[in-house]
């Protein structure tokens, strides 16, 4: 443990993962309130609301649960047990959900009728043509594909599938002795939830549930509906893998992701004023506490609101979508390995397109003078052209080596398919390192040229995924320079045959060495500082919750050294602290895109040092998976990043700033030019490939101008 923790290290000076989580997740809910953001985005904020929470509680609700199942009771950071911080999440989360809803009722339901959306939110308000309609599209779409379950000596409790949405319904035989029994359908995801009715004015949608609801009593023809409500419950899906045992890890992943669906139930929503009577035998039978059960007033999974969104015909009210442009440095007629000798190529997605990356690939596939390839997949897309790219390359003849990181969370299955399909194709596949998960992002080709051979890499901030890369901020960067081709190749040679070479030149990893090399470098701005010279520390990334690195950076703050923090999610330090964190600001963005950029600056008296990579400054990152942290050195890139870093450090229209008190504030702009970061840099990058264009073609200047302030 270092000075630093000994010293910084109680609990006072922390904040809990969790509840900053959920602060994270109120600054999402803040863009669906705020009057300012189009009003079918503000759906989209609180439908990702919905979906955020629901990840929360199947992974870290789910995780805390086993921690209190296994009497294991060290404290966290903040000095909190799993079962104060799941006493402490309940409260919170309960508010979360009442504001979520506050928001969709009171906020945007009665806006959206009011510009020609009307959302029937309850059967009964459905007028007799509707009505007609409805019954006529439960008789021949919906009744075909359900399966009504009762309850009786001969039927027992069914099992209910992990975040399925369900009527459940208390009935009476028709003839009998009058005892209530339970019933329950499940709602068909084989079908639309959102279903459009026949309207004179405007469009008018209701969802599913409500139709099968007005319907019900066809489902149970014996008996009389007494009630019925909607309900959903929440599963653990953390899996939990001894791999020591696992012989064969794929299959145990497979075994793994169809018990997920069956986990303990963590968390009920059901219909507010549901009959008390249902909510008890659902609570019996699903071995859960008060605590645990949400009474939503308006409909279940909010996610929903995505396919609201996805209706066409109200573009006007949607950010006008963005078109990612062409990267400068590859304007050109060259080849891609012909402009990566010219100099080092820095990307920045969304604002630049992701297609260079997917080419480089597809490039090397097909070039005669490619000997290998080699990549780590975190997290791909449903459609891959990379993954169809490595599959041609390997047929073309090629050594291809690819990592597949069957552990990435929620993408496991995914995951599954394309390790399968690559295997099939002649690739060579690596299921990664025990124990860790494989989260860098790095390709190495190595290509057979004049001079001998050369090894052309591709570094990322973040995944391999063609369609995630249209929506996350994130920086990569092509080089061949041979110092860090050599190390790519130590970090293939590391993953798939554990052998460690001696030493790096100039990539860092975890969990290796990355937290010593950060720990350095925060260090030594400590020490210029403190001998009277200029300390300065920018740092931009999606989480910080390491209490060795926050340690750290309060030893640097109380040095004098000024420690700007951009972070968009988890931040376990305090901020603006008088002795502890006077010189540390942080500030979190949560705009149109996703911030997933890791950026990291360096003062080093007068010689910025920059630094990219795949991990936040958390204990997984820089513990228990494979990351890579790489230097950018070329002085026109590092001008790109750190006109990129201010920039986001002078945000004052999607910047919220973390006050002392733990909770974070918009900028006071009053009088003031309004700065939206992403607004910036949509519009540079569009400037910039005009001018490429312009010069090489006068007449196509014309490109097109996105989300005009």
């Amino acid at each position: 443990m270092g000075d630093a923790v000994l010293k910084y290290g109680g609990p006072e000076n922390y904040v809990n993962r969790e509840l900053s989580w959920l602060e994270f997740n109120y600054r999402i809910l803040g863009e669906a309130r705020d009057k300012t953001t189009p009003l079918f985005e503000r759906l989209k904020f609180l439908s990702i609301t919905a979906s955020n929470l629901d990840e929360f509680f199947m992974v870290r609700v789910a995780s805390l649960k086993d921690m209190v199942h296994a009497g294991y009771k060290k404290p966290d950071i903040a000095g909190m047990t799993a079962t104060e911080q799941l006493v402490a999440i309940g409260g919170k989360t309960h508010q979360l959900v009442e504001d979520q809803y506050k928001t969709y009722n009171r906020m945007l339901l009665p806006l959206l009728k009011q510009h020609g959306l009307r959302i029937v939110t309850a059967h009964e308000q459905l007028t007799a043509e509707e009505a007609a309609f409805a019954d006529r599209y439960f008789e021949e779409t919906v009744y075909p594909v359900l399966t009504p379950m009762a309850v009786d000596s001969s039927r027992p409790f069914p099992l209910i599938r992990n975040k399925s949405l369900n009527i459940a319904a208390l009935v009476r035989k028709k003839k009998g002795d009058g005892e209530l029994e339970f019933a329950m359908v499940r709602v068909p995801s084989v079908l639309p939830r959102v279903v459009e009715l026949p309207s004179r004015e405007g469009k008018a949608i209701i969802y599913l549930e409500e139709i099968i609801e007005r319907n019900i009593d066809k489902l149970f023809l014996n008996y009389d509906i007494i009630s019925s409500h909607p309900f959903r419950v929440m599963r653990n899906a953390d899996l939990s893998i001894d791999e020591d045992e696992a012989e064969d890890l794929l299959k145990e992943i497979e075994k793994k992701l169809k018990e997920r669906q069956w986990g303990e139930v963590i968390r009920l929503d059901i219909e507010e004023r549901a009959d008390k009577r249902l909510v008890k035998m659902l609570k019996k039978e699903l071995s859960i506490g008060n605590e645990e059960i949400y009474e939503i007033n308006g409909p279940l999974d909010l996610t929903v609101l995505m396919k609201v969104f996805g209706l066409p015909g109200f573009d006007d009210y949607k950010t006008p979508p963005y078109v990612p442009q062409p990267v400068p440095a590859l304007m050109n007629e060259d080849d891609i390995f012909t402009n990566i000798r010219k100099g080092d190529i820095l990307l920045t997605h969304p604002f630049e397109t992701f297609e260079p990356v997917v080419n480089f690939i597809k490039k090397a596939a097909k070039d005669p003078d490619v000997l290998a390839i080699k990549q780590t997949l975190y997290r791909v897309s449903g459609n891959s052209p990379i993954i169809a790219a490595l599959a041609e390359a390997a047929d073309n003849g090629k050594q291809v080596s690819v990592l597949v990181e069957l552990k990435a969370r929620f993408d496991e299955e995914n995951n599954i398919i394309w390790a399968k399909m690559l295997e099939k194709a002649g690739c060579h596949v690596i299921y990664g390192l025990l124990g860790l998960k494989t989260h860098s992002k790095i390709t190495l080709i190595v290509r057979k040229e004049e001079e001998g051979i050369r090894r052309y890499v591709h570094l990322g901030t973040g995944n391999y995924n063609d369609s995630t890369a249209k929506l996350y901020t994130d920086c990569g960067l092509f080089t061949c320079d041979p110092q860090i081709g050599e190390d790519a190749t130590a970090v293939f040679n590391m993953l798939s045959g554990y052998s460690e070479p001696l030493g790096w030149n100039k990539l860092s990893l975890a969990p290796l060495w990355l937290r010593g090399r950060f720990l350095r470098l925060i260090q030594r701005e400590t020490k210029n500082a403190l001998n009277g010279k200029k300390g300065r520390i920018v740092a931009k990334m999606n989480s910080l919750c390491d209490r060795e690195i926050i340690a750290s950076l309060y030893e640097a703050s109380c040095a004098g050294v000024k420690v700007e923090l951009i972070v968009r999610g988890i931040c376990s330090l305090k901020a603006g602290i008088p002795g502890l964190s006077e010189n540390i600001t942080v500030r979190s963005i949560v705009g149109n895109f996703l911030e997933h950029s890791r950026i990291f600056l360096f003062e080093n008296d007068g010689e910025p040092l920059i630094f990219m990579g795949s991990a936040d400054w958390m204990p997984r990152n820089l513990d228990r998976r494979v990351e890579i942290l790489f230097p950018v050195e070329d002085e026109k890139l590092k001008a790109r990043l750190i006109h990129i870093l201010t920039v986001q450090l002078e945000d004052n229209v999607k910047a919220q700033y973390l006050q002392p008190d733990g909770t974070y504030a918009r900028v006071d702009r009053r009088g003031r030019q309004p700065i939206c970061a992403q607004e910036i840099f949509c519009r540079e990058a569009v400037q910039a490939a005009k001018e490429i264009k312009e010069l090489t073609d006068p007449a196509a200047s014309r490109l097109f101008i996105p989300m005009e302030q």
